[in-house]
């Protein structure tokens, strides 16, 4: 018995933000299909902006997958998984041996063609997954913010200042041309 996408469904049942009060609880089933939206969004901005060549289709499907050993190790709270590079370090082989764990639950023949999205090492599709991570958090943050919830206030700042640092054009039309939208009511976006 292949047990892989009956474990891949469990995405739903891990909750993000676990250390945060929130208006409205997210998964990383949801968290992963808006990753997997706004990464395929910026690498098709680099692609018809900047003259790249980027695989917007590969980058989605990456994404899709980026929170997977997740289902395993569960959600580390940023604070907690960047407390110093030792627990950094030691997260990142916990997740190394969760992603090994989920590609062993799929017959040998189709672990190649999942292996590399589940456990990405192209550092060309990582920097418009990582970008676009950290978009779904700034979006998570605005809507809380939005909803009246303080609490994600100091992460919204932090968020927004390390997407500041991140060196990707497309990232940058993204938060000036389409960024404000998510500020808007259901009216005011119609």
């Amino acid at each position: 018995m292949n047990t892989f996408f009956a474990m891949i469904s469990r995405m739903k049942y891990i909750s993000r933000w676990g250390l945060m009060n929130n208006t409205k609880t997210e998964n990383i089933s949801e968290h992963s299909l808006e990753t997997a939206i706004l990464a395929h969004a910026l690498a098709t901005i680099a692609n018809t902006r900047f003259n790249e060549d980027i695989n917007a289709d590969r980058v989605a499907v990456v994404a899709m997958f980026h929170d997977a050993s997740e289902i395993i190790t569960g959600d580390m709270p940023t604070p907690v998984k960047y407390y110093n590079p030792e627990i950094r370090d030691a997260y990142k082989q916990v997740e190394k041996v969760a992603e090994h764990k989920l590609l062993s639950m799929l017959p040998e023949d189709m672990q190649p063609a999942y292996e590399p999205v589940i456990s990405n090492d192209d550092s060309e599709l990582e920097k418009y997954v990582k970008a676009a991570d950290k978009l779904s958090a700034l979006i998570k943050c605005i809507e809380e913010v939005r909803m009246g919830n303080n609490e994600f206030l100091k992460a919204k700042e932090s968020i927004e200042a390390a997407l500041e640092q991140m060196d990707l054009p497309a990232l940058k039309v993204f938060t000036e041309e389409y960024l404000p939208a998510y500020y808007l009511t259901l009216d005011e976006l119609g």
